[in-house]
């Protein structure tokens, strides 16, 4: 086990988010996250990263805080830097040595279809692209747990499918911990196992 939570409970200004929520976590699972939108698949990740404070229930992580990275749904890149540049800063940031961490990030890009977009500054990328940028950052530091908040909403059903495939080979690869929110069922099938934060209705799905 990485990651057990138990009975949690979110709540804003009176307003319950979620109750009740637990889920035990171990090496190498593979989750989709599914719910209805606004059912605070969001707010579960960012409690499950350590991000955001449970108004009651209890979160016991067994890693260290630097083995977790949270994607969030907005791309959030360094718009000075270019795509290569981004996608190896977590690792610089950690003190890996320029040309180490340039070269991992470019493995990561490669890895999701962007062999072309090194030079490219997040101005002249798609909103997909940068979500693949963003996602290349977090897998170049070889996180244990990953939480990826929609990571393939801005892209069309064959590069999402690609992306799910990478997650999925980067956990039976490395023993990693992956938990992806999706309001896509079909992406969400591609997942061996399944979160369900609040049922979904005929009128959530994606056709």
């Amino acid at each position: 086990m990485i990651l057990s939570a138990d009975a949690l409970k979110v709540a804003f200004t009176g307003r319950v988010v979620f109750d009740g929520f637990s889920v035990v976590l171990d090496e190498g699972d593979r989750y989709a996250l599914t719910g209805r939108s606004g059912s605070g698949k969001t707010t579960l990740l960012l409690v499950l990263a350590g991000l955001l404070r449970p108004t009651a229930g209890t979160v016991d992580l067994r890693l260290r805080p630097e083995d977790v990275v949270y994607v969030p749904q907005a791309p959030s890149l360094v718009p000075e830097l270019t795509a290569l540049q981004n996608a190896s800063l977590g690792l610089r940031v950690r003190g890996v040595a320029p040309d180490v961490a340039e070269s991992r990030g470019r493995d990561q890009l490669r890895a999701l279809g962007l062999a072309q977009a090194d030079d490219a500054l997040p101005a002249e990328l798609s909103g997909g692209m940068q979500q693949r940028v963003a996602l290349a950052r977090a897998l170049a530091v070889g996180p244990r747990l990953l939480l990826a908040d929609e990571p393939t909403g801005a892209l069309d059903q064959a590069t999402g499918a690609r992306i799910v495939d990478v997650l999925n080979e980067y956990a039976a690869d490395t023993g990693a911990t992956v938990v992806v929110a999706t309001h896509d069922f079909r992406l969400a099938a591609r997942f061996p196992r399944q979160l369900v934060i609040a049922p979904l209705t005929q009128e959530d799905l994606i056709r």
